[in-house]
């Protein structure tokens, strides 16, 4: 059987073209395949190459051979497929993986510190400085480092990184066994919305007692625990679910009552954020002025960095955004899930000694109710000073990454 090749197939664009209209090939492909000859169509239909064609931009096949160029034959270049454009698009994809990168990195290990102290201020009832300046923080932190070491900031960054594991995991098989849509199209419509929202409602479901796992593994002090295994929160949330492992406390409360808390921070704050970064990015569209095309030099330079950056201030300013709407129902959420776990944490008032969690809660309205009266207002905002030291140093790295990456897309412009 002879291969069929679809009708008007020319590669990448601009390989075949000649070919199928019965021309002489370019030099290049005359150079690399001496026995053939592709001078009618009835040769071609007979032999089909299957060589991969050379992706402009990459190493080519032939040593010593270039990827052909426009021109030749009198076809003029379309844009963005030369020599020129191809390093533009290698300098892009570069700038974009980058700064991307730079940003995931701030977001689960720079900033790591930030969340451990900052959910030990939650869970600790017994604080009398709630640390709602980063200034603070910043102190407790360094208490911390001398008296326990480094390693103290940045336990339980492993069980984190499992949580999000699950949480993808599990959207991606749900969203593959039901109808619940994991994305919204352009053209949604209200049932869209609600089977968007249930997804992402049952996903937290099944993450809680991974999350509950992960917290403690996050607040414990490491003064009293032993060394714990990667897969300790996995195997934790399983024996959670199956009511094994670990005897814990008749004040532990069941995860029913755990739920619904975990839902309705999760469901609001991926609301919170998807409408302030839609917002965001709207602005920034609206802002920008779309008669400016790039050229070169600076200008293709700084269309680089404005195609990836948006996208990423969006996601900084969404998730500040709900982060500081949703603190107080985070710290409620926190205490009920540390209840009954015999949870040792660090002292955050001296920056040594540890601290039992005794707490008492019969559910989401006593503990609320409870912190009110006996905290106060502010208690809700326990640690809130780690949210601001969090994303001054995100915000910090953003900019840094920014300036890197200016300086060395202009070089090679220059």
């Amino acid at each position: 059987m002879q291969p069929r090749r679809p009708e008007g197939f020319d590669g990448l664009g601009y390989r075949g073209s000649a070919w199928a209209r019965g021309e002489e090939a370019p030099p290049p492909y005359q150079h690399s395949f001496p026995t053939r000859s592709f001078s009618s169509s009835g040769d071609l239909s007979q032999h089909w190459v299957t060589t991969p064609p050379d992706i402009p931009g990459s190493r080519n096949l032939h040593w010593g051979e270039k990827t052909p160029q426009y021109g030749g034959d009198g076809n003029p270049a379309p844009p963005g497929l030369g020599e020129e454009s191809s390093g533009g698009e290698q300098l892009s994809r570069f700038a974009g993986f980058g700064i991307g990168l730079a940003s995931l990195f701030t977001e689960n290990v720079l900033a790591h510190p930030c969340i451990v102290l900052r959910r030990q201020c939650q869970v600790n009832y017994h604080a009398r400085n709630y640390h709602l300046s980063p200034f603070s923080i910043v102190n407790i932190m360094y208490s911390f480092t001398k008296t326990q070491g480094p390693r103290a900031l940045w336990k339980g960054m492993g069980s984190t990184f499992i949580v999000q594991g699950i949480t993808l995991g599990a959207e991606g098989i749900l969203s593959e066994l039901t109808p619940l849509p994991r994305e919204l199209t352009h053209k949604w419509s209200p049932r869209q919305i609600g089977g968007h929202i249930l997804l992402k409602g049952l996903v937290y479901v099944i993450a809680t007692p991974f999350y509950s796992a992960s917290l403690i593994e996050t607040v414990q002090s490491e003064i009293i625990r032993d060394n714990p295994g990667i897969l300790d929160c996995l195997k934790e949330g399983i024996g959670r679910v199956m009511g094994l492992g670990v005897p814990h406390s008749k004040r532990l409360l069941p995860l029913l009552v755990l739920t619904f808390p975990t839902v309705l921070h999760g469901v609001l704050h991926y609301m919170i954020s998807s409408l302030v970064q839609k917002f965001v990015l709207f602005f920034i569209k609206k802002k920008r002025n779309p008669a400016q095309i790039p050229c070169e030099g600076a200008s293709a330079t700084q269309n680089i960095l404005e195609d990836y950056f948006p996208e990423l201030i969006a996601n900084f300013a969404a998730s500040l955004c709900a982060d500081i709407v949703l603190f107080p129902l985070e710290t409620v959420m926190h205490r009920l899930h540390i209840q009954g776990t015999r949870t040792i944490i660090d002292n955050t008032d001296l920056g040594f000694e540890v601290l039992p969690i005794n707490t008492q809660y019969e559910g989401m309205r006593d503990c609320i109710n409870t912190i009110k009266r006996e905290e106060g207002l502010l208690g809700f905002y326990k640690g809130f000073g780690a949210v601001v030291v969090q994303y001054t140093l995100h915000a910090t790295v953003l900019q840094i990454t920014k300036i890197i990456y200016s300086s060395l897309l202009q070089n090679p412009a220059q």
